[in-house]
């Protein structure tokens, strides 16, 4: 438990940092941090959030994008969120989900998180990675997002590793290459 207080004690102060906000000495990177964290801790860091978020101090705007609820509001407008348990029992898991990713793309998480314009100030908090595997691999929507949030920090909370060259979610699955990003820690 120690440990992932520290973590996240170091993320409360990225979050204040005014190099992180301003995106300083990166050498022309993207500004995309990375906060690792054992699932097994995933209610510790769901508290932290809940902290942050209502804390009034912080010198950013956190903008929370918490991808599950992004994924079951793509279903409700697409209008299969109704269907897909009659379908997984009807057709199996598999055929689920790749119905499931050729209803649901990339564009779509993308534009739910871009809906409304960021402002100077705003930190991008992505949330609920864990919880949307296997219909959204955060490698893909950090790719899609860079062009479109331009200089707005974005900060993950990710359960599993990321080694500076590879995402590894819940550190059980296959790694995903992505370059682009800084831990946290």
């Amino acid at each position: 438990m120690a440990e992932i207080d520290e973590r996240l004690d170091r993320v409360r102060e990225l979050l204040k940092d005014p190099d992180f906000l301003a995106g300083n000495g990166l050498s022309n990177e993207v500004n995309i941090r990375i906060c690792c964290y054992d699932a097994a801790d995933e209610m510790r860091v769901r508290h932290f959030i809940k902290q942050i978020m209502a804390d009034q101090s912080m010198p950013c705007h956190l903008k929370e994008k918490n991808l599950y609820e992004i994924f079951l509001s793509c279903c409700e407008d697409k209008r299969i969120l109704n269907r897909m348990g009659q379908m997984e029992e009807r057709k199996g898991k598999d055929v689920l989900q790749k119905q499931i990713e050729k209803a649901i793309t990339v564009k779509d998480y993308v534009n739910k998180i871009c809906g409304k314009p960021f402002e100077k100030g705003d930190v991008i908090l992505l949330t609920g990675i864990g919880d949307v595997f296997p219909f959204m691999r955060v490698h893909m929507l950090l790719e899609a997002l860079q062009p479109k949030v331009g200089a707005v920090p974005i900060l993950v909370m990710y359960p599993g590793v990321f080694d500076g060259r590879y995402l590894k979610l819940f550190d059980r699955l296959p790694a995903n290459p992505y370059y682009r990003a800084f831990n946290v820690v």
